[in-house]
């Protein structure tokens, strides 16, 4: 552990990067080509200035919220994050049982490393399954089945993600894991022995979701789900997805306004404003300057949901202030486990709600219901001579 207190998102990163392996380090951080979106996600939320008033604070504050009939502890989410089981043995699992003793919602990948019936298995609590659109429809329909069988409160479906993106860090890296020891990682190893010592003994990795029907290493099943993935995918698949699915159907990846539109059109019930982590394609929008658009767009008809670039509690409360219902946490909380599993995930959660509560108090807002524009300005008043 760091011989210093880890007290915010960025801590726990740069301990991250002294206890993994150099290439599953940059896997995780890493975005496609400049990694110009992934930075304008965290940087976007600079752009807006919280505006606080006075005399209106309260010793308690609400953070709750209720998303699809279920009372969260928090407006936050786990964004699914592929292949986190890399990071920690059955990572997924750990990151359950920390949303689940935080009360808050865990979108569980398609692509990750635990089958989606272990991670529901492994703590009580809302769970959600993102996955994609197949080439093989008999795929996405079995995958809604399981998702079913095994108490998945809702599907979330990925639309930002018709081919991969091209992220040169992996490229350069030839990103493979490998747990068995040989020549070219005993140097890996000895700097990063924490995370090999721990994954000693762990079954090899694979990705259980698709077992049977991908054989083979971690690299030959990423090649067998990329081939999978379907470039034609059109809004009457979505509407085909819609009849395939009786519960809440959220749609992620939600960028244009006219998008947002569509969706809830065709029937989704939330809206999620995301560009996969800038790991998808670069120089797009990022999140939080795509979601004034979006949410004038939606109109308050649906749930509106923000993932990309949140690392504090204020970049919470702006998102909420600009019309976001809560946001999920993707890199945050993988760095949270990296470090200590499940009690790393869950200190995350409690880093950004602390900041939350801090900054509500100071700001006047008793409650997250209380947030609206009004609550944040793009520029501090004073430079313009404008009133708030």
């Amino acid at each position: 552990m760091s011989r210093h207190p880890l007290v915010n998102v960025d801590d726990y990163q740069a301990e991250s990067r002294r206890i993994l392996p150099r290439v599953l380090y940059d896997f995780v951080n890493g975005a496609a080509l400049d990694g110009q979106t992934r930075q304008r996600n965290t940087d976007g939320f600079s752009s807006w200035w919280l505006c606080g008033r006075s005399f209106r604070s309260a010793p308690e504050i609400d953070l709750s919220l209720e998303l699809f009939g279920t009372k969260l502890g928090a407006p936050i989410l786990i964004a699914p994050t592929g292949a986190s089981g890399l990071l920690w043995p059955r990572g997924e699992a750990e990151v359950a049982r920390a949303a689940s003793s935080r009360g808050i919602i865990m979108q569980v990948s398609a692509g990750s490393i635990l089958s989606m019936e272990e991670i529901a298995a492994a703590a009580p609590g809302p769970k959600w399954l993102q996955l994609f659109l197949y080439k093989d429809r008999g795929l996405t329909t079995e995958f809604l089945q399981r998702a079913k069988a095994a108490g998945y409160q809702a599907v979330c479906v990925t639309t930002d993600a018709p081919v991969h993106g091209r992220r040169e860090q992996d490229i350069r890296n030839g990103f493979t894991i490998d747990q068995r020891l040989s020549l070219g990682t005993l140097l890996d190893a000895a700097i990063h022995f924490r995370w090999w010592l721990r994954m000693i003994g762990q079954p090899r990795f694979s990705m259980q979701n698709f077992a049977g029907r991908a054989k083979g290493n971690m690299t030959d099943m990423a090649a067998y789900i990329a081939a999978v993935l379907d470039p034609g995918v059109t809004w009457d698949d979505f509407s085909w997805l819609r009849a395939q699915w009786d519960g809440p159907l959220v749609v992620k990846g939600i960028l244009h306004p006219a998008d947002a539109r569509e969706a809830l059109e065709r029937g989704a019930d939330a809206i999620q404003v995301s560009n996969h982590g800038g790991r998808q394609l670069d120089g797009t929008l990022s999140s939080i300057d795509a979601l004034p658009a979006i949410a004038d767009a939606v109109g308050g008809r649906a749930p509106i949901l923000l993932d990309g670039g949140v690392r504090r509690g204020t970049d919470v409360l702006k998102a909420l202030a600009l019309g976001a219902t809560a946001c999920a946490i993707g890199r945050a909380h993988l760095w949270g486990l990296a470090v200590a599993g499940e009690k790393g995930v869950a200190a995350i959660i409690d880093i950004l709600t602390s900041e939350m509560r801090n900054a509500m108090t100071i700001g006047g807002w008793t409650s997250i219901g209380q947030l609206d524009r009004s609550a944040v300005t793009r520029i501090p008043a004073h430079q313009t001579g404008e009133e708030i």
